[in-house]
C-alpha cells in the first residue's frame, strides 16, 4: 500500500470511505483540516470518513548508494547543484519582479501626471469661463464676473437664509390646516370641469402664481404667456429666444428658463434681467423660500445662486453628472440636485458644499417636497412609482404606484395630498396623518406633463402634452 499523498508506504495508513484510497493518517488530517476534501477526488471528506487499516511496520533499509564514501560526496554534489540552480532561479524572478515593478512605477507616474496636467486645464478653463460677462440685449445685465464654483455667498444673503430657516422650522410643525382649505372628501370628486389646447404647443413646464389664477407657461417656439385660467385668455406675451424649458414665479414676475442656457426675468410682459447663462438648457429655476435668492440648474452640470437685489450671480456648484431638476428644501438652507446618474446631491446653500448623497434606481425626473419638512417625493423617469424619502433616514419610506410613467409630482400647502402627472394620467396620493396610511382618491386618464395645486387646494391644474391647461375640481 501506497500513500495517495506522499506516494510512500503510510506509517499509519487510513482509507476513505467514500473514494478507498489510502493516506498516511498525519497527511490527510492535515489536509481535511485545510480544505475538507478528498485530495484525488476532490469530494467532501472529514476525519469521521477514515478507517484505520492494519499493516505490518515496515523498516526501509537505506539505499545502497549511502553506503559508502564516494556514494555520500555525489549525493552531496547533486544536492549542492540543486541548491545553485534553486539560487539562480530565484535571482531571475527578483529581477523579472523588479523590472515589472519599475513599468508599474513608471505608468503610474506618467497616469499622475497626465490627471495633473487635466485638473490644470479644467480649473484655468473654469477661471475663464468664471470671468465672463453675459448681457442681454435690451435687458438689465448681471454686469459683475461670475463667480467659482462653491463659494459661500454673501453675508447678507447668509443672514436672510438663517432667518427665514429658523421661522419656518419653529413654525412647521405646530401649523395648522386652514379652516379653507380642500378636504379629502372634496379631492375624492375632482373631475375635469375646464380645458383648454394647443396655448404653447411643445410645453415641458408651467408655474402657477400664488393666487393659483395665473399660469406661466412657454413652448418650443420660444415664446412663452401669462394665462388668466378665471379669464380663460393669454394677458401677456414674452419672447424668450428659444424653447421655454423651466418656469416659476417671483412675485409678480414670471421667471423663465431656456434651452440656449438663458434665465430671463419678466414684468408686466417686459424682459427686466437676463441671468446665467448655462452651457445648454435650463433644467430648472427655482426661487428661495424668503424670495430673495434665486437658483437655476442645467445640463451644464451647474447650480447657480442669483441675487435678486442686484439680479448678479453670486455663486454656482459644479456636480459631475448633466442635472435633470433641482428644488431648494422648504427651509431653505439645504438645495437638492436630481441627476441622470440616478443620485440626489444635497448641498447647503450658505457655502456650497456637498451635504449627502443618496442613490435611487433610475433618472430623477422631479423631486417636491412636504410641508413637514421632513418627507420628500422622488419621480423617476419610465417609472410608474413615486418613492417617499426621509430626509432625516435618507432612505426610502413609501412607494407609491399610480399606473403609468410619471413626469411631474407636487404636494399640497398641508403636505395632505400628493398630486402626480404622466403620460397615462393625472393621480392625487392622500396621507391620513391619523392612521398613518396612504390612499388614492383621484385617478384620472388625462394625459399630462406638469400639475400644479390650486388655491386652497380647491383645483389641479395640469399641463397637457398638446401644450394645453386641464383644470380638475370638485364637479
Amino acid at each position: 500500500m501506497l500513500c495517495a499523498i506522499s506516494g510512500e508506504a503510510p506509517q499509519a495508513p487510513v482509507a476513505s470511505r467514500k473514494s478507498g484510497n489510502v493516506f498516511e493518517r498525519r497527511l490527510i488530517e492535515v489536509h481535511i483540516a485545510e480544505h475538507h476534501t478528498d485530495p484525488v477526488t476532490g469530494e467532501d471528506l472529514a476525519v469521521e470518513d477514515l478507517i484505520e487499516l492494519k499493516s505490518p511496520r515496515i523498516v526501509t533499509p537505506r539505499p545502497p548508494s549511502l553506503t559508502s564514501i564516494p556514494s555520500l560526496l555525489k549525493v552531496f554534489q547533486t544536492e549542492w547543484d540543486a541548491t545553485l540552480l534553486e539560487s539562480f532561479t530565484l535571482k531571475q524572478q527578483l529581477a523579472q519582479t523588479r523590472q515589472e515593478l519599475s513599468t508599474a512605477l513608471y505608468q503610474n507616474d506618467a497616469a499622475t501626471r497626465v490627471v495633473s496636467r487635466l485638473t490644470r486645464e479644467r480649473d484655468e478653463a473654469r477661471e475663464a469661463l468664471s470671468k465672463v460677462t453675459v448681457t442681454g440685449s435690451g435687458a438689465a445685465s448681471n454686469g459683475d464676473a461670475m463667480q467659482v464654483d462653491g463659494q459661500a455667498l454673501p453675508d447678507e444673503l447668509v443672514a436672510k437664509i438663517d432667518e427665514t430657516q429658523q421661522q419656518l422650522f419653529a413654525t412647521r410643525r405646530k401649523r395648522p390646516i386652514p379652516e379653507e382649505w380642500t378636504s379629502g372628501e372634496v379631492v375624492s370628486t375632482f373631475d375635469v370641469t375646464q380645458s383648454t389646447e394647443h396655448l404653447y404647443p411643445g410645453s415641458s413646464s408651467f408655474a402657477l402664481n400664488e393666487t393659483g389664477k395665473l399660469a406661466l407657461l412657454g413652448g418650443s417656439d420660444g415664446v412663452a404667456g401669462v394665462y388668466s385660467i378665471p379669464e380663460q385668455n393669454v394677458l401677456h406675451v414674452m419672447q424668450c429666444g428659444s424653447a421655454v424649458t423651466a418656469t416659476t414665479w417671483w412675485g409678480s414676475r414670471a421667471v423663465v428658463g431656456t434651452s440656449s442656457g438663458a434665465v430671463k426675468i419678466f414684468e408686466a410682459g417686459n424682459e427686466i434681467a437676463q441671468l446665467g447663462p448655462h452651457a445648454g438648457a435650463v433644467t430648472s429655476v427655482n426661487l428661495h423660500p424668503n424670495g430673495t435668492i434665486l437658483a437655476s440648474s442645467g445640463v451644464d452640470k451647474r447650480v447657480m445662486f442669483y441675487d435678486l437685489s442686484t439680479f448678479t450671480t453670486v455663486s454656482q456648484i459644479y456636480t459631475e453628472v448633466e442635472i435633470t431638476c433641482s428644488a431648494f428644501h422648504v427651509d431653505g438652507a439645504l438645495y437638492f440636485v436630481g441627476s441622470s446618474d440616478g443620485t440626489i446631491r444635497i448641498f447647503d446653500v450658505k457655502s456650497g458644499s456637498a451635504m449627502a448623497a443618496m442613490t435611487t434606481s433610475g433618472c430623477v425626473r422631479s423631486i417636491a417636497f412636504s410641508e413637514n419638512g421632513t418627507w420628500f417625493a422622488v419621480a423617476e423617469k419610465g417609472s410608474s412609482t413615486v418613492s417617499i424619502w426621509d430626509i432625516r433616514k435618507q432612505a426610502v419610506i413609501k412607494v407609491l404606484d399610480v399606473g403609468s410613467p410619471v413626469d411631474s409630482i407636487r404636494w399640497d400647502y398641508t403636505g395632505q395630498f400628493l398630486a402626480t402627472a404622466g403620460s397615462g394620467n393625472v393621480s392625487i396620493q392622500q396621507y391620513t396623518k391619523a392612521s398613518k396610511s396612504w390612499s388614492e382618491p383621484v385617478r384620472k386618464a388625462v394625459p399630462a406633463r406638469d400639475v400644479a395645486w390650486g388655491a386652497n387646494a380647491s383645483s389641479l391644474v395640469a399641463l397637457t402634452p398638446e401644450g394645453g391647461l386641464s383644470i380638475m375640481s370638485a364637479s
